[in-house]
């Protein structure tokens, strides 16, 4: 029988940067979670270890995947904070609209995160996004195309873009998948 991979280290950290980034108390995380601020507050600051379930509870009210939460390989010493290898990336967002999501960054605590996103061929996004932040971002294969604040372009490989809280679609109408890198501030993930 297989076991999920351990919790990240920093789930605590990570956690907390979420609530935070929602404009959310501890006491209003708890009363979504129908949890004490005790028990999240412990969560928070890595004294105890949420449930799968409970898990699940937090990745709903905090509108991320689980896999956001959970799979994540620790890194140890040095590297702990500093490094993210290539096959420890956790992974983020959902695949529903074919975008692959990892997460660059160590974990979720800094003022922005990371992204390396893959645009499959021939999807695009359900809906136009608007979110409080600012991103910019950096096509490194592959084309996209980009509606920014009701502008169309065409983003081509070393092309780079900013998103300024304006509402924005992506398509990737081509036979080949889109990779790009993305800095989010303040993280949304």
């Amino acid at each position: 029988m297989s076991h999920p991979s351990p919790l990240p280290k920093t789930l605590g950290a990570d956690l907390r940067a979420l609530r935070r980034t929602r404009g959310l108390t501890l006491q209003q995380l708890a009363d979504r979670l129908g949890r004490s601020v005790g028990w999240l507050s412990q969560v928070e600051r890595d004294l105890s270890d949420p449930s799968i379930t409970d898990l699940r509870h937090l990745a709903d009210a905090l509108q991320v995947s689980v896999s956001t939460l959970a799979r994540h390989e620790a890194t140890v010493g040095p590297e702990a904070g500093r490094i993210v290898r290539h096959g420890t990336r956790r992974p983020i967002g959902s695949r529903m609209t074919g975008l692959v999501e990892e997460l660059l960054s160590p974990d979720l605590t800094d003022d922005f995160e990371m992204v390396h996103s893959t645009f499959e061929p021939h999807s695009e996004i359900g809906e136009t996004v608007t979110r409080p932040t600012q991103e910019l971002g950096y096509l490194v294969s592959g084309k996209l195309v980009l509606t920014i604040g009701g502008a169309r372009f065409t983003i081509h490989p070393g092309d780079s873009f900013r998103i300024r809280g304006e509402p924005f679609r992506w398509e990737n109408p081509f036979d080949e998948a889109a990779v790009a890198i993305w800095v989010i501030a303040p993280p949304v993930y």
